[in-house]
């Protein structure tokens, strides 16, 4: 069973970090550095990168922590929390991790908005927290911050609330990762008409949930959630940090999610994804950041940009996922058991000495 400690400002947490990709390398760091944290274990996907000081994984000095592939090595730690950041959720690590005592934030999608998830999964979740006397925090940067945190935030304003629509844009000419690019996304191949159905769904199952959430908070429950996608071409060929994108192929790709209620879109999330600007339709393209307005009665217009140049952007932006999930360590820490939602935990901000 978890041994919930008192709210005592100067007992530093025992954190382990589990999977070391480029989110959790950048969350690894944070807590070697963090004032109030102290770094427990680390779990590594491979034998390669097993048996290492966790600060060669992180860029930081020496640990003293020894990095390892077995999951019981870290089981038997009894850490007050696990950063779990894995390419992909394994249930039965997940319900392992808490039912062993050790309280779970993560950055893998699906369970923002617990009544949305496969009852017999939910089920198996709340049942390992009960016996590990743990809570399960899902967050990152998008979604979480920018499509929970911050609109819950500016509805706390409204008493009338017509749409609020989150745009996100992301310039990813820069991006040096035609794997990513060409062969995940798609961007490079001619245009086939109707959006990939399964890139929406992906985008429907990674985003919808948090609509899910701030709709229910706000009482204002979603009937539906529906996704579209369309795409744009390159006017011309454009060398990008990737490769090459030839004149007429897919360079810019939008999708909508719309949250409707009362037979009307109430809440909206509007992601931009570009490799160029010479595009043969004008969708007025924005820097890399996010653009949020709200219709109500006291309406708002807000442009968040990252002002960093885009050769350094790669270098920076996984911290806008991993440091919010460091962050809310010592909430969930500290929350009731079972998995807690960005509505169910107290506003948390950064320590940051």
């Amino acid at each position: 069973m978890s041994t919930r400690h008192p709210r005592d400002p100067e007992r530093r947490l025992r954190v382990v970090q589990w999977a070391t990709g480029n989110i959790g390398s950048r969350s690894l760091r944070a807590v070697v550095d963090h004032p109030r944290m102290a770094l427990a274990g680390v779990y590594v996907s491979g034998p390669d990168k097993a048996g290492r000081d966790a600060g060669e994984l992180c860029g930081s000095g020496p640990t003293g922590v020894v990095t390892t592939c077995d999951p019981d090595e870290i089981l038997a730690l009894g850490a007050d929390c696990v950063l779990y950041m894995p390419r992909a959720t394994d249930p039965g690590e997940l319900c392992a991790l808490l039912a062993s005592g050790a309280n779970v934030v993560t950055t893998a999608g699906g369970f923002h908005h617990p009544p949305g998830l496969d009852p017999g999964l939910r089920l198996r979740i709340e049942e390992a927290c009960a016996r590990g006397g743990t809570s399960l925090h899902a967050t990152g940067s998008s979604p979480g911050f920018i499509t929970e945190a911050v609109p819950l935030v500016l509805a706390s304003v409204q008493r009338r609330l017509e749409k609020l629509t989150v745009h996100e844009y992301a310039d990813l000419s820069r991006r040096n990762s035609p794997g990513l690019l060409f062969d995940v996304m798609g961007f490079g191949e001619t245009p086939a008409g109707a959006f990939d159905e399964g890139r929406l769904a992906h985008v429907r199952s990674g985003f919808g949930p948090s609509l899910r959430l701030v709709a229910d908070a706000l009482g204002l429950p979603l009937e539906s959630v529906e996704a579209r996608g369309r795409t744009a071409t390159a006017v011309r060929t454009t060398a990008i940090a990737a490769g090459v994108l030839r004149a007429g192929t897919v360079a810019a790709q939008r999708v909508t999610l719309s949250g409707r209620h009362g037979g009307r879109t109430l809440l909206e999330f509007d992601a931009t994804w570009y490799c160029t600007t010479e595009l043969d339709v004008d969708w007025d393209l924005r820097a890399t950041g996010w653009h949020l307005t709200v219709d109500g009665d006291t309406p708002l217009d807000i442009d968040m940009r990252f002002p960093v140049p885009l050769e350094r952007l790669a270098a920076v932006s996984p911290g806008y996922t991993a440091h919010r999930a460091v962050n809310a360590v010592p909430a969930v820490c500290a929350a009731a058991p079972g998995i807690r939602t960005t509505v169910d935990l107290p506003l948390f901000t950064a320590v940051l000495g």
